[in-house]
């Protein structure tokens, strides 16, 4: 029964990660790993968002928000605890008590107030400094799939989806250093950093109420969080970092499930 036990947390895990660690309550062992959590918890840690937090866990994020009561705009905290049991309703939220109604002044005789004329400010002579937009990332001219995606990068693909649970999540796009990093479709980044182990710096794309991409072992990252993407743009530098060559892993996933790529990109 132990090994079965074991053997459990082998298969149900979705990134690398310390067993019995004080960021939470579940042992994440591979990030190639895809069956959904349901035992456990997770203490937040600061950089995390709910959609990284899904993504690691193997969770669609509106299910975790759903089964922890967590309401839009699905803001987390540090030292929040995300459960991960749907069996166990979540903590209802205590309802505010109405404030007391403030009474109302009595009227009063109204004062006339003489209203003082500006001043015609002073012409200035010295030009006024030009306002600076934020800057934003080249956009590529893209082929799109009738899906509406495109290819993230230029490369030889070195590794395919498996639908093996314990293989891979998605497919690896060999390139150069520095090599441009592209929005696979449309979105909204709701991740942009190195907190999920074996991703090394590491974006996720929402694109919708289903479907989220994920871009990771980059070098640099060019986008914020928050920041919405277009199709085609440049959205990090093609690294090695959480890795041993420099690639492109590329996912994409459906209601936090992975699914196979090549079957949403132009055929090549």
């Amino acid at each position: 029964m132990v090994r079965s036990f074991l053997g459990a947390l082998l298969i149900g895990s979705t990134l690398v990660g310390c067993a019995s660690s004080p960021s939470g309550g579940v042992q994440v062992v591979d990030r190639n790993s895809r069956d959904r959590v349901t035992t456990g918890h997770y203490i937040v840690q600061r950089g995390d968002t709910l959609w990284s937090i899904a993504f690691r866990f193997g969770w669609d994020w509106r299910d975790l928000a759903r089964v922890n009561g967590i309401q839009p705009p699905h803001v987390i905290y540090p030292g929040q605890r995300i459960r991960f049991s749907a069996s166990t309703a979540p903590a209802v939220a205590a309802t505010p008590r109405p404030a007391p109604p403030v009474p109302k002044p009595a009227p009063s005789t109204p004062t006339v107030v003489a209203t003082p004329v500006p001043r015609q400010p002073a012409l200035s002579t010295t030009p006024s400094p030009p306002v600076s937009k934020p800057a934003t990332t080249p956009v590529t001219p893209v082929t799109r799939s009738a899906s509406g995606w495109a290819w993230p990068a230029n490369g030889t693909i070195i590794g395919r989806f498996s639908s093996n649970g314990s293989l891979n999540k998605g497919i690896d796009i060999a390139g150069e250093l520095g090599q441009p990093v592209l929005a696979a479709s449309d979105g909204t980044v709701v991740y942009a950093g190195s907190g999920l182990r074996g991703y090394g710096e590491l974006v996720i794309i929402k694109h919708s109420d289903t479907y989220v991409s994920a871009y990771g072992h980059n070098r640099r990252l060019l986008v914020r969080e928050g920041q919405q993407v277009k199709a085609g743009q440049s959205i990090a530098e093609m690294g090695s970092t959480g890795t041993d060559r420099v690639k492109l892993h590329f996912e994409i996933r459906r209601q936090g499930k992975p699914v196979d790529p090549l079957q949403y990109l132009p055929r090549r």
